[in-house]
């Protein structure tokens, strides 16, 4: 039993550590994680598909090398998980759609190989929602994912499944994309690190929907779910296509966000107040109003629906042909579509909110201005701000807050939207908790290639402040 909890609560470099000492062997620890995840997965509703049987001949193979001496690796003898959007060779691709059910991949996708490649072995695969469309983990294909700290509540989305699966301690860690919060909202709801890349940074051939347009390949960024900022650190500087860069965080300012007229809970504003008092006797600190804030989430979502949802449409429907508005009617009045109502509404917004030409033009003017800007205001500066306004709300609230047609997501996407509609990369650190005992995290945004810096500012917040405990 202390061996189980010890496994459980460990983050991926200890379990390295662990198995080259020969202190557990790698089908062992490959065995606890699979038993936790039969274990929690009836309740919770994590896992799209497993890959147990394959993961224990591949552990077995591990303790062979390592009894020869020849164990390699970052991530040698390490079980993860990974988002169900990655291919992995031998498992299904499906995106959550009815209609991609049996589409086995040949291949791995490049940040699933850089992983095997550092001996990790992919034990099973998370839930998304349809094409990881939204902020809430549920589809027709799978089901609905659960927050693990109260099953009433959303785990978010698009990386739900795998926010979820690493707050409990099914994996050692695991892997996601954001292209609209869909690391940090899971990581914030389930309790757990989460780090976006920043633009460009990471390889998404072999991630499914593959991101065609230019403006939305600017704000995808792939990387670690983990429970310690050191094993993303370490996960990111793996499946990075660039060397993490030294630097001094002593030579960065701290912007932790003050309350603005945007909505924000009360126990989110104490714990940035923490924030800030924890860190202004260490480094410098400011708490100055963020610019492009409000901008943000109107640009990213006319980008998200540069055009008008076709190009998602044609995906969800495989032939090309169907009515999102004729899927949804049809979902709500007898739940016999083969398409889930969130991704229906989400494509009739989307044909709503396209941007005229025009409007592309200046989109792309005031990305380029705010591109230019922010790369001088982020040289020697950090953003500490929400990741959203409240901790896990009940199933079915952020995606109304998100996708209303009163377009409420200007008030509620902006703290989120600003690192996909600038590019940057961006880690959250579990903070504390709310009244109710539901994780808050906090986010540290900066610049491309400071991603360093970014790394040992968690660290601190993460040694301060408790960072990740297991959901038992």
């Amino acid at each position: 039993m202390e061996n189980i909890e010890l496994i459980l609560n460990a983050d991926a470099m200890e379990i390295r550590e662990m198995v080259l000492n020969r202190g557990m062997s790698v089908s062992d620890v490959t065995s606890i994680f699979i038993d936790r995840m039969k274990d929690k997965n009836p309740s919770v509703n994590f896992l799209a598909e497993e890959r147990f049987d394959a993961a224990m001949e591949q552990a077995g193979q591990a303790d062979a090398v390592l009894s020869n001496g020849n164990a390699k690796g970052a991530l040698f003898g390490v079980p993860m998980s990974m988002k169900e959007s990655f291919d992995v060779v031998g498992m299904q691709t499906t995106g959550g759609l009815l209609g991609r059910r049996g589409s086995v991949q040949k291949e791995d996708s490049v940040v699933v190989r850089k992983l095997k490649a550092e001996g990790a072995i992919i034990i099973g695969k998370t839930n998304t929602p349809e094409l990881c469309f939204c902020q809430e983990t549920d589809n027709k294909l799978y089901g609905r994912t659960n927050n693990p700290w109260n099953t009433e509540r959303t785990a978010g989305g698009s990386s739900g499944g795998e926010g979820a699966a690493i707050a409990i301690g099914a994996a050692a860690a695991g892997l996601g994309s954001d292209i609209g919060g869909s690391i940090r909202f899971p990581s914030h709801f389930n309790g757990v690190i989460g780090f976006k890349s920043g633009k460009g940074q990471v390889s998404q051939v072999g991630s499914f929907p593959f991101v065609e347009d230019p403006l939305q390949q600017r704000m995808l960024g792939i990387g670690p779910i983990a429970k310690t900022v050191r094993d993303a650190k370490l996960i990111y500087s793996i499946i990075a296509e660039h060397h993490i860069e030294e630097r001094d965080i002593a030579d960065f300012s701290i912007n932790v966000f003050r309350t603005t007229e945007l909505p924000i809970s009360d126990e989110t504003v104490k714990l940035l107040n923490n924030v800030y008092l924890s860190l202004k006797n260490t480094y410098t600190t400011e708490r100055e109003p963020l610019p492009y804030l409000k901008e943000s989430a109107l640009i990213w979502q006319e980008i998200m629906s540069i055009d008008g949802g076709e190009s998602t449409r044609k995906t969800a429907f495989r032939n090309g042909k169907g009515s999102p508005l004729t899927a949804y009617l049809k979902e709500r009045t007898s739940g016999t579509s083969d398409i889930h109502r969130y991704l229906s509404w989400a494509l009739i917004g989307a044909s709503l909110f396209k941007p005229s030409r025009k409007r592309q033009e200046e989109i792309g003017n005031l990305l380029n201005q705010g591109d230019e800007f922010l790369a001088d205001y982020l040289t020697k500066r950090m953003v500490v701000m929400p990741v959203y306004h409240t901790s896990a709300p009940p199933h079915g609230i952020v995606y109304k807050e998100i996708f209303s047609i009163r377009k409420t997501f200007l008030n509620y996407m902006p703290f989120t939207a600003y690192a996909n509609t600038w590019g940057l990369p961006a880690l959250t650190v579990p903070i504390g908790k709310d009244r109710d005992g539901m994780p808050i995290g906090l986010q540290i945004i900066g610049k491309n290639g400071n991603e360093d810096a970014i790394f040992s500012l968690g660290s601190f917040l993460e040694r301060e402040f408790g960072g990740y405990s297991r959901v038992d």
